[in-house]
């Protein structure tokens, strides 16, 4: 498989050299299965991070080993592991190497081998590269609840989990084909990047859909597709106008995953005497009175069962999650990088991991999940931040759960006394000094690990609405669940995950409902719960989510703007976007009864100001203290200065 991988490389645009007039590769015999794997699968001319591979093979630690072929590449140094059957190669690729088809020589005295390696040229510009920032929109997707485009790889004879999509924790079908062939209707819904669950292989015997419980790091899952395919999709999306960013887990691996038969350190994986899980509590981590035997729990214990925690503090392990993401960053062409369960990580190396993707790719935006209510605790893995313990984690995004529990619990209830309702949303806003880049907040009313928006807040259309009118006026970055802008909902709670993540109606061939496209939209008659809707609902729940982001797409108000609240007051909320030329006022009426606007508490920033244009109907709007908002409804009106 990865001979035919390096030969797809050399076939797809990539310069080859002659051989070096040193070496006659017909002169050694190929590996022929001496070489079980060489990691990274390829490297590049002109990175700034140095390359170590992990060469694994049956007692391949008695080779000596060369880089034959081309110039410019040379072998600085061999480690060897605790296992016979790895070495670590570090390779020096000179600034002016020249790129093409290379030669690992391995030779022990008595037999010499031969295994192909490509060095390449960089795409121009590669290490400039743009990210995902404020100006986005970020469409959260579930690859196998999205859409079947390719059905023949359901099942395939290499993985253990095979189709059933008639069980909430089986695997449904979906794929990458189906996201490439759905892009329009991404971009159309006002998105301009994309966010897939891992697509690499997970080859765990049940719930293995999720993706989180890796196999092998550099292979996508055969049943969503191919490295070739990851890469044609991320092509397509760019001419779509939509950036890609990669799921990503550097805390854990799966129990199926191939080296767990056999590890190169005895000390790869946090190992205990019996299974011993995290005590999810990673305020331990900058917790002056911790002690060390929670902070180690923490840390090291394992996820779940199925989940072996990664020992960062091993720099063979850091090393090689560091490359990883590079090489998937460079040879997909990423925007960027989500990073899952961030603080779980031992935090000094998972520092160290940033720095040296960010050194490779300094505009490149990660952002980490960081599932914590505290806002204090969330504000101290944004890197940048003034720690007092002078912790830095160099993390440039961290994903707002506390917000997005405000939201919430704001948007859920008719309680008008201070404390409940809309007050919940500006206190917690009011806590932003703590944020070192509130640009880079990543802000949402749920994902694939919440219970969906709609299950929420109860089934509630208005309520919905006013929560989109916030994710696309709130500072930071906006991200929805696939299904979020027509409100879908879980089919059965009691499921937990496996029910809320809800297969895309339109997204399986023979479905009964296409909600992928406008006509299907109109007539649909239930949502995704199977529970009967009015017709036409989810059609307008679509076009009002649409309008708001295609709109916000152009609003650079929105996305760097200033923002200024005023107090909640009888369950809603006003707020001001604003710079030296536009102005964006938002005002969320989350009451049973309709209310006036008060222009007069807002003249600081309002006076002096025309008239504005609603964005949702069009109509000009004058600073009226006759101006009212029905029930549960928002305004929202545009300003030019």
């Amino acid at each position: 498989m990865l001979k035919n991988f390096i030969m797809t490389l050399a076939v797809a645009g990539f310069v080859s050299c002659s051989v070096h007039p040193g070496f006659d590769p017909a002169s050694t015999p190929d590996a022929d299965g001496r070489v079980e794997r060489v990691e990274p699968l390829s490297w590049w001319v002109g990175m700034k991070t140095p390359l170590q591979l992990m060469v694994g093979g049956k007692d391949i630690s008695s080779f000596n080993v060369t880089v034959e072929g081309g110039s410019g590449v040379k072998v600085k140094n061999i480690h060897k592991a605790d296992s016979p059957d790895y070495i670590f190669v570090d390779i020096a690729v000179a600034s002016d190497a020249v790129p093409g088809q290379y030669w690992l020589v391995f030779s022990d005295g008595k037999e010499s081998f031969k295994y192909p390696y490509e060095i390449s040229l960089r795409q121009k510009g590669s290490s400039e590269r743009g990210s995902f920032s404020a100006a986005d929109m970020i469409y959260l997707i579930m690859p196998d609840r999205f859409a079947n485009g390719d059905p023949s790889n359901d099942a395939t004879d290499d993985t253990v989990e095979k189709p059933a999509r008639d069980e909430f924790f089986g695997r449904h079908g979906g794929d990458i084909q189906g996201i490439i062939d759905h892009l329009d209707y991404i971009a159309d819904l006002g998105a301009t990047a994309i966010w897939n669950t891992p697509l690499l292989l997970d080859n765990e015997p049940e719930g293995s859909y999720h993706g989180y419980a890796c196999a092998d790091y550099y292979h996508i899952d055969p049943r969503f597709g191919s490295n070739e395919l990851y890469r044609e999709f991320v092509e397509k999306a760019h001419t779509h106008g939509l950036k890609v960013i990669m799921d990503i887990v550097t805390n854990h691996c799966g129990t199926a995953h191939w080296w767990m038969e056999n590890l190169p350190f005895c000390d790869w994986v946090h190992v205990f005497p019996e299974y011993t899980g995290t005590n999810v509590c990673f305020s331990t981590n900058m917790d002056p009175n911790a002690s060390k035997y929670d902070l180690n729990l923490q840390e090291s214990g394992w996820f779940v069962p199925s989940m072996p925690d990664m020992n960062l503090d091993n720099p063979f392990v850091l090393k090689y999650f560091q490359q990883w993401a590079i090489w998937w960053t460079e040879y997909s062409g990423l925007d960027g990088l989500r990073v899952d369960t961030y603080p779980y990580n031992e935090k000094e190396p998972m520092a160290r991991w940033c720095e040296a993707v960010l050194a490779e790719y300094p505009n490149l935006n990660i952002v980490g999940e960081c599932w914590t209510s505290s806002i204090p605790q969330l504000a101290y893995w944004q890197g940048g931040n003034p720690n007092k313990d002078g912790f830095d984690s160099h993390l440039p995004s961290v994903m707002d759960f506390p917000l997005m529990e405000a939201l919430i619990a704001g948007l859920n209830t008719d309680a008008r006394n201070w404390g409940h309702g809309m007050t919940k949303v500006y206190d917690c806003l009011s806590h932003d000094f703590v944020y070192y880049d509130l640009s880079k907040m990543m802000i949402f009313p749920g994902n694939h690990d919440t219970e969906r928006i709609g299950d929420m807040l109860k089934k509630n259309p208005d309520r919905f609405k006013l929560a989109m009118v916030m994710m696309a006026t709130m500072r930071g970055i906006p991200q929805i669940l696939y299904g979020d802008e027509m409100m879908f909902l879980s089919k059965d709670q009691s499921q937990g995950h496996g029910g809320l993540r809800v297969d895309f109606p339109g997204g399986w061939k023979g479905d009964d409902t296409d909600l992928f496209t406008s006509e299907g939209r109109a007539s649909a008659r239930a949502n995704t719960d199977g529970v009967g809707v009015p017709e036409g609902q989810m059609a307008s729940m679509y076009d009002f989510t649409r309008r708001l982001f295609q709109w916000r797409k152009g609003k650079s108000v929105v996305h760097n703007g200033k923002t200024m609240h005023f107090l909640s007051r009888d369950n809603t909320y006003a707020y001001f976007r604003y710079d030296d030329t536009d102005v964006v006022f938002v005002f969320i009426n989350n009451s049973r009864g309709k209310k006036n606007v008060p222009w007069s508490h807002y003249a600081e920033i309002a006076g002096g100001l025309g008239e504005g244009r609603n964005v949702m109907t069009g109509e000009t709007v004058a600073m009226s203290d006759s101006t009212y908002v029905p029930s549960r409804q928002a305004l929202v009106v545009e300003f030019k200065r």
